[in-house]
């Protein structure tokens, strides 16, 4: 290769590398005068209050433009059913109409309730650590995002969520998930599942502000989170959680 090639192969580099962290600043740029130290984000969930009317799965879609397709979410909801016969069915609820996916004969059902699901913001989550170029980071806030200009599509986070919380979309081919409504919270707006929520279900607070919701949530409540044993140490609580919720 002569000198001539060699320096113009450098300058492209040198030039796609600066765009690309242009791009990379960008993507994890927080809004001016935001301060994500003094901030620290969770969620709680009170499951006896959650109606299943999958109003929270609409808002979602419509704020955060997830694909139309019936199996990608960013939250969605389980009905859990608990037979006589002490089997345990989960059917996911279908948007606003609250349709479930199976029919079960209401003469064999001991009990049963709703339980909204998302993804977890761990403080150690398994996602960050699998990513092979650094396309999914947790937010100095605690929030866990992925950077579209980075990720290759290459779902290893996708197989390590142990909640099933991430889906690859289907035109970006790029991992996605709940992000608190990342764009809503650094403006001191609620997530969009949370403001429509009709019954209060979801809780959404600031760990570092001593006036936050959760907080008295937390206080007044026996809280659970979703797999424990898993050490993913997840940020979104829930109360009156029945045990055979997974």
């Amino acid at each position: 290769m002569d000198r001539r090639k060699f320096l113009g192969r450098l300058f492209t580099l040198v030039a796609s590398t600066t765009v690309i962290g242009s791009l990379l600043k960008k993507a994890r740029a927080t809004p001016d005068g935001y301060n994500p130290s003094k901030h620290h984000y969770e969620m709680g969930i009170q499951t006896d209050k959650c109606i299943g009317c999958g109003m929270c799965m609409d808002a979602c879609k419509t704020e955060n433009l997830v694909p139309n397709e019936p199996f990608f979410f960013r939250t969605w909801v389980e009905r859990y059913i608990i037979k006589k016969d002490n089997n345990v069915i989960v059917q996911n609820i279908k948007g606003w109409s609250g349709e479930l996916t199976e029919k079960v004969t209401e003469k064999d059902v001991l009990r049963s309730f709703f339980v909204p699901k998302l993804c977890n913001q761990c403080d150690n989550p398994p996602c960050v650590q699998v990513c092979p170029v650094g396309a999914t980071f947790k937010t100095e806030d605690g929030v866990v995002l992925v950077d579209d200009t980075r990720c290759i599509g290459c779902r290893y986070c996708i197989q390590a969520c142990p909640y099933g919380a991430r889906f690859l979309h289907p035109e970006k081919s790029t991992a996605e998930k709940c992000t608190f409504c990342y764009h809503r919270i650094t403006q001191d707006l609620l997530p969009a599942c949370v403001e429509v929520c009709p019954t209060q279900a979801r809780i959404f607070g600031d760990k570092k502000s001593a006036a936050s919701p959760l907080g008295r949530f937390k206080r007044r409540h026996k809280i659970h989170v979703l797999k424990p044993a898993l050490n993913t140490e997840p940020k979104v609580y829930y109360s009156n959680l029945d045990g055979e919720v997974r």
